[in-house]
C-alpha cells in the first residue's frame, strides 16, 4: 500500500493544476484518501494479540493531549502543570507510553495526556505513531508542543500528520449534505458559486467510492478535500493550541513576533512562564460551561460546578450528566442566572442555560 501511496502523491505532484485536470485531482485525492483509511484500519483476520494498550480511562470533564516531536517538552509541561512525575531526561523518546494527569482549573477537572513524541511518517505507521495520533483522535482539545529553537517546518509536519489520520484542527465540518439511496443516480444541487466542484467532479469522486445513488448539496464554496470528508464519515474536528515551548531561551523581540502567531501561546515549561496565559486560552478553546447546583433552602454550592460542552447545556443534559434516573423523578427545575428573563425562573428540561447558571431542581 505504501507504494501505491508514494506513486499516487507523486502523480498529484507532477499534475498541472486547471480546470481540465480536476476531476482527475479530485479522483486521485479520493483513491489516496482511501488507501490511507485501509492503512489505518487493518482488514480483520486472526491477527495475534494486540500488544500494550495506549487509551488511557476517560475522566474529568474535558480531555487534552499533548502531541509533538521527540524532546520538545512535553513531559516537563505536564509534570510542572498537573504536578505528575512524567520521566523526563536528555535523550528523545523518553516517554514511551501515555502518562495522564489532572489539573482543577474554574471547578472543572481537565484530564492532561502526555503522548509520546511522534515522528515524520507517524500516519503510516511509523514509530507507534498510529497509537498515538488514535490516542489524540479521542481529546477535546490538542496542544501541539513546538520548540521555538527548531524551524517552523515542525509544525507542518505534525498538521499534516494528524490531517492524514483523519484529524482536523481548528476547523468547522464542511457545509455539505450527503445522503445515500437505493436508486434515482445523483442528484446534484448548489445553493452558491463553487471555484472547484462541479457535477462530473462531483460523480468521480463519489464513483470512486462506488456510490452512485446519492443526493449531494453543497452550501459553501467547497473543495475535493471537503466532499472526501463528508463521504469518508469518519474525519473528527478539534480545537488546537500551538504551545511554543523554551522561550527563556530567546529575545524579546523574537517573542513579540511569535505572539502574532494565530492559535498560539509561547511558554516556558522548565521555568513556568506564561503558564496562565495558556491555562486561559485552553478554557476558551475547551468552550466549556459551569452550571451551580443549589440545594432547597441553602446557599448555591460555588466550589463544584457540573461542568457541560457548549452544545449540550439543556436542564435533561444537566441531569443525565448527574444521573439518568433524575430525569424521570424531576417535575420542573428554578434557575437563577443570564438564561432566564427574571430570577429564579420556572422552567423545563429543555431550557438551554448558560455559563454560570445556578440550578435548583424541584422532583415530583
Amino acid at each position: 500500500y505504501s507504494n501505491s501511496l508514494k506513486k499516487a502523491s507523486f502523480i498529484m505532484a507532477r499534475t498541472q493544476k486547471n480546470k481540465a485536470t480536476s476531476n482527475h485531482l479530485g479522483l486521485l485525492k479520493a483513491r489516496l484518501a482511501k488507501m490511507r483509511r485501509e492503512l489505518i484500519t487493518p482488514k480483520g483476520g486472526s491477527g495475534g494479540g494486540t500488544g500494550e494498550g495506549f487509551d488511557v480511562a476517560k475522566t474529568g470533564d474535558a480531555r487534552i493531549g499533548f502531541v509533538g516531536f521527540p524532546s520538545v517538552g512535553k513531559s516537563t509541561l505536564l509534570s510542572n502543570l498537573a504536578g505528575v512525575y512524567s520521566e523526563v531526561a536528555a535523550y528523545e523518546f523518553t516517554t514511551l507510553t501515555t502518562v495522564p494527569g489532572v489539573i482543577r482549573y474554574k471547578g472543572a477537572k481537565i484530564q492532561l495526556l502526555d503522548l509520546p513524541g511522534i515522528i515524520e511518517g507517524a500516519k503510516d505507521g511509523k514509530g507507534r505513531g498510529r497509537q498515538v495520533i488514535a490516542v489524540a483522535r479521542t481529546c477535546n482539545l490538542i496542544l501541539i508542543v513546538l520548540d521555538v529553537l527548531k524551524p517552523l517546518g515542525h509544525k507542518k509536519l505534525i498538521e499534516h500528520e494528524l490531517e492524514g489520520f483523519g484529524i482536523r484542527l481548528n476547523k468547522q465540518p464542511p457545509n455539505i449534505g450527503f445522503k445515500k439511496k437505493d436508486k434515482g443516480g445523483i442528484n446534484f444541487t448548489v445553493t452558491c458559486p463553487q471555484s472547484e466542484l462541479d457535477g462530473d467532479a462531483v460523480k468521480s469522486i463519489l464513483a470512486e467510492y462506488k456510490i452512485h445513488n446519492a443526493d449531494i448539496t453543497l452550501r459553501s464554496d467547497s473543495t475535493a478535500d471537503d466532499l472526501i470528508d463528508v463521504v469518508e464519515g469518519n474525519r473528527v474536528y478539534i480545537p488546537c493550541i500551538y504551545v511554543l515551548n523554551k522561550i527563556d531561551q530567546i529575545s524579546i523581540e523574537e517573542l513579540d513576533i511569535i505572539y502574532k502567531v494565530p492559535h498560539c501561546v509561547p511558554i516556558s515549561a522548565h521555568s513556568r512562564w506564561n503558564f496562565d496565559d495558556l491555562l486561559e486560552k485552553m478554557w476558551d478553546y475547551l468552550h466549556l460551561v459551569r452550571i451551580y447546583t443549589k440545594p432547597k433552602g441553602q446557599l448555591p454550592d460555588y466550589t463544584s460546578p457540573v461542568v457541560l460542552p457548549t452544545e449540550h447545556t439543556a436542564v435533561e443534559d444537566f441531569c443525565l450528566k448527574i444521573h439518568k434516573s433524575l430525569l424521570k423523578e424531576l417535575k420542573y427545575a428554578l434557575v437563577w442566572g443570564a438564561s432566564v428573563k427574571h430570577n429564579p425562573q420556572k422552567v423545563g428540561k429543555d431550557h438551554v442555560m448558560e455559563d454560570e447558571d445556578v440550578i435548583q431542581l424541584v422532583k415530583k
